[in-house]
């Protein structure tokens, strides 16, 4: 197989396409879930709300974002909040969501969205407008944004319980005070203000650490992009290139295949910066009988996917970084093992931890005797100081409670990793050696499947793809 040399990196949708090998190739992108599968989330919401505040009528609020200056008059490209896309589906800055549920649980819905404006639309693009926004994404009803001000303390008015999301942003905060107090000013009127007041996000986040069908088939879309995007980067790579060469091959494959952007910045770190955790990608040049570690992954219709691969530059592993590799990749095996319903969250990182204890143990790389030991010690630290994983869904590390056990339809990361920083205390030819693999887990009925395997892990699988083989 031949490699994907750096110029095409720069080359268009269709010649980028063209050049990739048959398997390679992406299948068409789904398109977003809108409407239904949304209100029925609002639906689900409101029962929620209902119960939480003991059958009172609440109103629910939520905030799309605001777009953020880059600099001047050039905003940063707009992104969603999550919470606000996950319940909607709508897309653009300046929305809000009024949710008004009454004591069965009942709800009615409307969207205040920007209203259509032909002169911004040359420059910025066209809008829904609050002409076609309830029908788009069914909404009882839609309004301009400019009604919002004096409509929400009216709204507000003798509604017990109020859910928002506080503490979000000053702005936000605010904005939502601004109207409570003029709810407030009308207390001598008879008028009441919500009295209970309550966080959105709070609620929300049980919700979504549960995925529907919808966003299992996005996150594995997501999965298989990043995973061919992987692939690619394993065979761009050799001694010469910087790593800012793998990182736009990596970008070129994410929006080549659909998606609309990374979920998180790109980790591409070659040599001693593998054995940093968040290494952005710089123009060190990599060199022959390093590794490069590439934690990268794409964003499709809000959902995150999230892989590391670790790999020799010139696609060969030495024997040292062979067998530190097959430590990390043993670990994580246990964490997948461990990956089953009923679970606790903790339970693939206890796993993980006792496998790379014991492969420490056995290359003599920490002074403990048994693994009993080295976990009590936490001998291990020096070389694995992060978790073995975290919730994966609209954010790369989404939200859910981790003291929920495990359950079918949740998302999780398994990445341990080891990181041999130079040392006295450590051989030379293990120094500067960093290894993280991860995958995403699907936890099922039968335990989990990991959907981000389109990228191989195994080291003989490895070297055979870089070398143009497999």
């Amino acid at each position: 197989m031949a490699s994907l040399n750096t110029q095409s990196v720069a080359s268009d949708q269709t010649l980028f396409v063209e050049q990739l090998p048959s398997h390679l190739r992406p299948e068409p992108v789904v398109g977003p879930v809108h409407g239904e599968a949304h209100r029925q989330r609002r639906q689900a919401l409101a029962r929620a709300v209902a119960a939480r505040s003991n059958g009172r009528p609440a109103i629910v609020l939520a905030f799309s974002g605001k777009e953020i200056l880059r600099n001047r008059d050039n905003p940063y490209a707009f992104r969603f909040n999550s919470d606000f896309f996950y319940l909607t589906g709508f897309p653009e800055p300046d929305a809000w969501l009024v949710m008004r549920i009454d004591a069965h649980g009942e709800m009615t819905d409307r969207l205040y969205c920007l209203p259509r404006d032909p002169e911004r639309e040359i420059w910025d693009g066209v809008r829904t407008g609050p002409e076609q926004a309830a029908e788009r994404y069914l909404f009882d009803e839609s309004l301009s944004l400019a009604e919002i001000d004096n409509d929400l303390p009216e709204l507000l008015i003798d509604q017990p319980t109020l859910v928002a999301p506080w503490a979000e942003s000053q702005a936000i905060e605010s904005r939502l005070s601004g109207w409570l107090q003029q709810c407030r000013s009308k207390a001598r009127a008879g008028k009441k203000a919500p009295s209970e007041l309550l966080s959105l996000g709070d609620l929300v986040a049980r919700q979504r650490l549960f995925k529907d069908q919808a966003e299992m088939m996005t996150m594995r879309q997501a999965a298989a992009i990043s995973a061919k995007a992987h692939c690619l980067a394993m065979q761009t790579t050799r001694p010469g290139l910087a790593e800012y060469n793998i990182e736009a091959v990596l970008l070129q494959a994410f929006r080549g295949q659909g998606a609309e952007s990374v979920a998180y910045g790109s980790i591409v770190a070659g040599g001693p910066h593998s054995c940093i955790l968040h290494h952005r990608a710089g123009h060190r040049v990599m060199r022959e009988g390093e590794m490069l570690l590439i934690d990268a992954g794409c964003e499709l219709h809000g959902y995150a996917s999230d892989i590391t691969r670790s790999f020799p530059v010139s696609g060969r592993f030495s024997p040292e970084q062979k067998a530190v590799y097959e430590v990390v990749l043993a670990a994580q095996e246990a964490a997948r093992a461990a990956t089953v319903a009923g679970a606790a969250f903790t339970a693939p990182h206890e796993a993980a931890v006792r496998v790379l204890c014991e492969g420490l143990i056995h290359l003599r790389l920490i002074a403990s005797t048994t693994v009993e030991q080295a976990i009590e010690t936490e001998a291990y630290k020096t070389y694995y100081m992060h978790r073995t994983g975290h919730w994966l869904g609209m954010d790369v590390h989404d939200v859910g409670d981790y003291c929920e056990p495990l359950a079918p339809g949740m998302v999780l990361t398994l990445e341990p990793g080891l990181y041999l920083r130079p040392s006295p205390s450590l051989p030379e030819a293990f120094w500067n050696i960093g290894i993280r693999i991860e995958d995403d887990a699907l936890v099922t009925e039968q335990g989990c499947e990991l959907i981000t395997r389109g990228v191989p892990v195994d080291p003989q699988a490895i070297e055979d793809l870089m070398a143009g083989r497999a």
